[in-house]
């Protein structure tokens, strides 16, 4: 296919975090896209739980510094980079105090779900896009991976969507297992609400957002839904073939799969 810029915007990396379906796919898929010529942007938060000498973080201070406001509150972005050794694959790590380095990933050290995982999910999104924006890199494809993710897609379409960054851009979004527990309470709707993602965008969706309506939201605004794993939900799966979206079954062997996905969705004549 022809070389596209592919910007993969993950919840987990390996070895940043513990082994996982998702965090060896957010190492391994932007590794083997490098590999076959694509020019790629990696993004990750920047999880408490992650040794930033062991894995040789720094920050860039000329993308750290803005102030990102969510429900009325200022909150600093700070980004961080570093190259994974093996692969040569760079990752940029959107960081905040309040957000990521004082907390563990989407669960607290009792195997709760943070009561403000919607927050941190809004803070990560336009923290993504924003530095996108001052890379001054425009992708053909977006590819999210995990919940955290999962605005995105959202606000590509809307609040981005005359950014010159982002106006050709087309959206996929992997769906994997859950890993949510609780709903992300009845005060994410406001504070998902930015630019032209207006209030009447989300009247579709529960006023509380669980796991199966943050998916309905990704799906929503995807060109192309992936079967990351073997165990996704139901429903959400049957959503997406409900909104005739191209959707890429679960694939053991995923590299010329996705690549090809990908040329499905950007088409070589676009």
């Amino acid at each position: 296919m022809a070389k596209r810029k592919i910007l993969f915007i993950n919840q987990e990396i390996s070895p940043y975090v513990p082994d996982s379906e998702m965090s060896l796919m957010g190492r391994n898929l932007p590794h083997a896209m490098q590999e076959k010529g694509h020019e790629i942007r990696t993004f990750m938060p920047k999880w408490g739980n992650i040794n930033e000498r062991r894995g040789q973080l720094h920050e860039v201070i000329r993308l750290s510094g803005m102030n990102l406001i969510i429900d009325d509150t200022d909150h600093p972005l700070i980004i961080k980079v570093a190259s994974i050794q093996q692969t040569h694959v760079q990752v940029y790590f959107i960081d905040n105090d309040d957000y990521f380095s004082k907390r563990q990933m989407d669960k607290d050290e009792l195997g709760n779900d943070y009561p403000d995982n919607g927050e941190r999910a809004i803070f990560f999104a336009r923290g993504v896009l924003e530095t996108v924006k001052k890379l001054r890199w425009v992708p053909d494809i977006i590819h999210c991976q995990g919940w955290m993710s999962a605005v995105i897609p959202l606000y590509v379409k809307t609040a981005y969507h005359d950014e010159p960054s982002f106006a050709d851009t087309r959206v996929i979004t992997s769906l994997f297992t859950n890993s949510l527990k609780k709903d992300l309470g009845t005060n994410f709707k406001k504070c998902l609400e930015f630019r032209d993602a207006k209030a009447e965008l989300l009247e579709p969706y529960a006023d509380n957002f669980d796991f199966e309506e943050l998916g309905k939201l990704a799906i929503d605004y995807s060109d192309g839904i992936i079967q990351a794993d073997g165990k996704v939900n139901a429903a959400l799966l049957q959503y997406a073939k409900d909104k005739h979206l191209p959707i890429l079954d679960y694939q053991e062997d995923f590299a010329d799969a996705y690549e090809s996905f990908y040329q499905q969705i950007y088409p070589e004549d676009e």
